[in-house]
């Protein structure tokens, strides 16, 4: 058998005619998907995180990962209106370089949201559990933190994914518009805490502004990169979009846009409030207006979060569950994983098993260095994307584009250059517990995926 045995774009569309999802969803509900899974614990957190690294230059930093994630997002909007299929990277890779590539990205997605939602819903339930704390309320410990930590199960975590995988098992449409309301009330609370905290800005603050030189602020684009993983779960709705080749380009662009102005705003204002040395990275935004004494907008920026990281958790269930549904139609996992329900239109079977294993992982399991690792599977994504477009423009030159990502070869080569460069500055153990789960999933490709490949099959008859 061919492994690297590529798809026709003819193959590519069948599968969507196949699905039966329902188109109804608009450029403003795909902007607001990618917003809500872009801007979540990212903003409260990434943004000390970075000024440690970066001094007031973290504010650079947040420009060069913005322009980053854009030169990727021009590729993404490029390849989404040519291919208007779920699966995002991973069927790009299918057509561009092969099975066997595809797989290995798919199982790099698998990294970024599934490990991700449980991630997301870890944090939910400590900044919850913090509210209560405030109130006076309590949950036993046992059922309060993972075994790791003293505990039994983290109980709030699990909780949380239940219900939005029950969310999403009920309808996308509705699950779009509780998203655009949780979107909407997150925006309006970070603003709040820009027009708040711009009145208590010390320009001493910004002295010296690059205190760690060039090394510094990369150092900080390298941490606070993840901060823009989840826009790309925006081209995982390409089969749920009204009109997709209009829709998805022009929700990306919102998306992209929205994300950069709040990031380099928050990180702007934060860096001008506390001096960067005393920012409390886990209570970042919130610690930052309790300490000039507006307590009321702490609280409420606390409030924030927690709905901010409930959107961030939809997202990425929801694109995780739409990988695992076009890897499954090509015979790479089992068929159940893209049983589509008969009546709310859903992969409720996928959607179901994702979100029963992110509520397993998130309430038994420590999750506290997976941040670097979910970047490793997001840039490799992104680079695989950038050359895609190289690749099918010599390919494909007659193919109809109705959005061509401008500048290129160019405008991909600096991205894959950016990201490369990013891959460059992490550790070596996240390297290592990668390489590990690559691994795994090639033994989930040789002894499953290969054998049931719909193409590979096709080849031997």
């Amino acid at each position: 058998m061919n492994i690297f045995k590529k798809k026709t774009a003819e193959q590519m569309l069948e599968g969507v005619a196949k699905t039966g999802l329902k188109k109804n969803l608009k450029a403003k509900d795909i902007a607001a998907l990618g917003v809500g899974a872009v801007v979540g614990v990212g903003i409260f957190v990434a943004t000390g995180e970075g000024a440690h690294l970066a001094g007031p230059a973290v504010i650079i930093s947040f420009l060069i990962a913005a322009v980053i994630a854009c030169l990727c997002g021009l590729s993404y909007s490029e390849l989404a209106t040519m291919f208007p299929v779920a699966g995002s990277t991973y069927s790009y890779a299918y057509i561009t370089f092969g099975e066997i590539v595809a797989m290995i990205i798919g199982w790099c997605l698998t990294a970024e949201y599934l490990v991700a939602c449980s991630a997301v819903a870890s944090g939910w339930s400590g900044t919850f559990q913090g509210i209560l704390a405030n109130i006076g309320l309590s949950i036993p410990k046992a059922f309060a933190a993972s075994p790791s930590k003293g505990g039994i199960i983290d109980l709030p975590a699990v909780l949380i994914i239940v219900i939005i995988t029950s969310l999403l098992c009920y309808g996308m449409q509705e699950s779009a518009r509780v998203n655009n309301i949780m979107v909407g009330i997150k925006i309006c609370i970070i603003l709040l805490f820009v027009v708040l905290g711009f009145s208590h800005i010390n320009v001493a603050n910004y002295k010296p502004f690059n205190p760690y030189g060039i090394k510094g602020i990369f150092a900080g684009t390298a941490t606070i990169f993840f901060s823009y993983i989840g826009f790309d779960a925006i081209s995982t709705a390409a089969e749920e979009a009204d009109n997709p080749k209009r829709d998805i380009p022009l929700g990306l662009i919102m998306c992209l846009a929205i994300v950069s102005v709040l990031y380099i705003s928050v990180a702007f204002v934060l860096t001008g409030m506390v001096p960067f040395k005393e920012i409390i990275s886990e209570n970042a935004v919130p610690g930052a207006l309790a300490r000039v004494g507006i307590n009321w907008g702490s609280a409420l920026v606390g409030t924030g979060a927690i709905i901010g990281m409930i959107s961030t958790i939809l997202a990425v269930l929801y694109g995780q569950v739409r990988v695992f549904m076009v890897m499954s139609r090509d015979g790479l996992l089992p068929k159940l994983f893209s049983k589509v329900h008969p009546v709310h239109k859903t992969p409720y079977v996928s959607t179901i098993i994702t979100g029963t294993v992110a509520a397993i992982i998130a309430g038994l399991l420590p999750l506290d260095i997976i941040v670097q690792f979910l970047s490793i599977g997001t840039l490799l994504g992104f680079i695989v994307v950038s050359l895609s477009v190289i690749v099918l423009r010599k390919r494909m030159p007659n193919f109809n584009r109705i959005f061509k990502c401008p500048g290129v070869p160019f405008t991909p080569i600096i991205a894959v250059i950016c990201c490369t460069y990013l891959l460059s500055r992490l550790q070596a153990k996240t390297w290592l517990g990668f390489s590990v789960w690559i691994i795994i999933g090639l033994i989930v490709y040789f002894t499953y995926g290969r054998k049931h490949s719909l193409i590979q099959n096709e080849e031997t008859n």
